[in-house]
């Protein structure tokens, strides 16, 4: 036992110094960043799976156009092409869309947090850079997700996708 009434196995875990506090809150912050990464990684992966899904129904519902443009004289690249098009268009849109309700969410979130407090009224701020860097991100990854589906559509058999109702 030691002077605390602890035997030797057991731990003291009050803390005792501002610096105590500061490292425990230390630790707790780095546990809650990595289980928010995780989140998005994994929110990443389920939209590039969706993006994936809808790219790919696009491809399918649109087999006769791919085989006209093909038969037209169209390369397979030129089909590819078209659907790497729609998913980048639809991907900058998306983070377009994002990037602005973010923005203009942070205006009632100020004046909540000013009414609650007021030497918060300018807590939630956007930097545009980073807004920029988040649409080139969205962009990237829904070109990224139909580019298998991209490429499903340039192989297809121009005689069997005319056939096709």
């Amino acid at each position: 036992m030691n002077d605390r009434g602890l035997k030797e196995w057991e731990k003291d875990y009050t803390i005792q110094t501002p610096e105590d506090i500061l490292d425990s809150l230390g630790n707790v912050l780095l546990v809650v960043q990595a289980i928010l990464v995780g989140i998005a990684s994994i929110s990443l992966l389920v939209g590039g799976i969706g993006i994936m899904n809808t790219m790919y129904t696009a491809v399918l519902e649109r087999t006769k156009e791919i085989g006209i443009i093909r038969s037209l004289g169209g390369r397979k690249k030129d089909v590819s092409r078209v659907f790497n098009a729609e998913s980048v268009i639809i991907g900058a849109f998306a983070g377009l869309l994002g990037v602005t309700i973010t923005f203009l969410l942070t205006f009632p979130i100020n004046f909540i947090a000013a009414n609650f407090e007021e030497s918060l009224g300018g807590v939630a701020k956007v930097n545009p850079v980073h807004l920029i860097i988040l649409v080139i991100i969205s962009t990237v990854l829904t070109l990224i997700g139909g580019f298998i589906p991209a490429t499903i559509a340039a192989k297809k058999n121009p005689v069997e996708a005319l056939r096709v109702e």
